[in-house]
């Protein structure tokens, strides 16, 4: 008797504890959503044991009650959340959707894991980052469907990741770096010097501990734009019109964000997986580029491989980078998109 007593008592026991700790879990949920307004809303999500930081756009009206689509959106090298994902979501909210921009891990404000180090966008972690946020998405009451939106290298990782992430719905890509093959081994000789440098900051990293920073693309953040066309032509001009000191979203302008990374990180971005899964995509897609771009190979040959409903948009009046800011540009795009997902 005393022991069924007992044994009565400890079920009780941890009922009571599973009602207490869904009591919480709801409590908080309920919390966060009475924080929840229209516009920017500062958000974490766990990847990876440790709370990533983004940004939640929320419609105009917002109501908690109701239904939204909601987007998933992946940056381009090297960015954070304050400088494309800061353009689209308001473009995006504007238009009725919920919008999540945020910090891949080791990225502005995301922290590194434990004994890593800042400005580390390792390529197969931010497919990753991304299945961690449709996640966080799906946990939101007020989301009904979930769509993913690329730009530039971003337009690989949203490709990347909708491959086996059904949960994406439809995903639209913007100047997308999908097949960066043809894009970054033309030059194998450049390739491989490339690849002996970032193979020596590992090993350099791995024996000091210490951090090893590159700029990537020979953009510093206090050149002038006189210096940095010197190096990379007209094409070094339109980047640095953006990232550069002076630039609409450089180190001036967004206090977070640095030229510089982590020099090993090369190891893996020159590994795309997009395009050599391109026929398993089965989410409807759209791609929209320009057909002046130096990158416009990195989107058509995605697009030969695909075997999926798919929509195209290609431009000729705008260029590679004019779609991460210009108004024209911004607003061609975030039309096309809201459409494509409406449909």
């Amino acid at each position: 008797m005393r022991i069924i007593a007992k044994t009565v008592f400890g079920l009780l026991l941890v009922a009571a504890s599973i009602n207490i700790s869904a009591q919480k879990s709801n409590n908080l949920k309920d919390n966060i959503m009475k924080h929840l307004k229209a516009g920017k809303n500062t958000v974490t999500f766990k990847s990876f044991g440790v709370e990533l930081v983004g940004n939640l756009y929320l419609p105009e009206g917002f109501d908690a009650n109701k239904k939204y689509k909601a987007i998933v959106s992946a940056s381009p090298f090297p960015q954070v959340k304050e400088q494309v994902m800061a353009t689209y979501g308001p473009e995006m909210a504007a238009r009725g959707f919920v919008f999540l921009g945020f910090d891949y891990l080791g990225m502005g404000d995301s922290p590194a894991l434990p004994g890593e180090f800042k400005q580390s966008r390792y390529m197969f972690r931010l497919i990753e980052n991304t299945w961690d946020a449709v996640s966080y998405l799906g946990t939101l009451p007020f989301v009904e469907e979930i769509h993913g939106l690329g730009i530039c290298q971003g337009g690989s990782i949203i490709a990347s990741a909708a491959v086996t992430d059904h949960r994406i719905k439809k995903i639209a890509m913007v100047s997308g770096m999908m097949a960066a093959d043809a894009f970054q081994w033309t030059n194998k000789e450049a390739v491989n010097q490339q690849i002996a440098a970032a193979n020596a900051s590992m090993q350099k990293i791995y024996e000091t501990g210490e951090a090893d920073y590159v700029a990537p693309f020979g953009l510093t953040d206090d050149q002038s734009r006189e210096e940095y066309v010197k190096i990379g032509g007209e094409m070094g001009g339109e980047s640095y019109d953006y990232y550069g000191r002076d630039g609409f979203r450089g180190p001036k302008a967004v206090e977070n964000f640095t030229n510089f990374h982590i020099a090993d990180q090369g190891m893996q971005s020159l590994i795309s997986i997009a395009e050599h899964y391109a026929d398993k995509i089965v989410q409807p897609s759209l791609i929209i580029y320009s057909k002046t771009a130096f990158t416009s190979i990195c989107s058509t040959a995605f697009i030969e491989k695909l075997t999926n409903k798919h929509e195209v948009l290609a431009l000729e009046e705008f260029g590679h980078v004019d779609f991460y800011y210009k108004p024209e540009a911004v607003k061609v795009s975030t039309d096309a998109v809201a459409e494509f997902f409406n449909k």
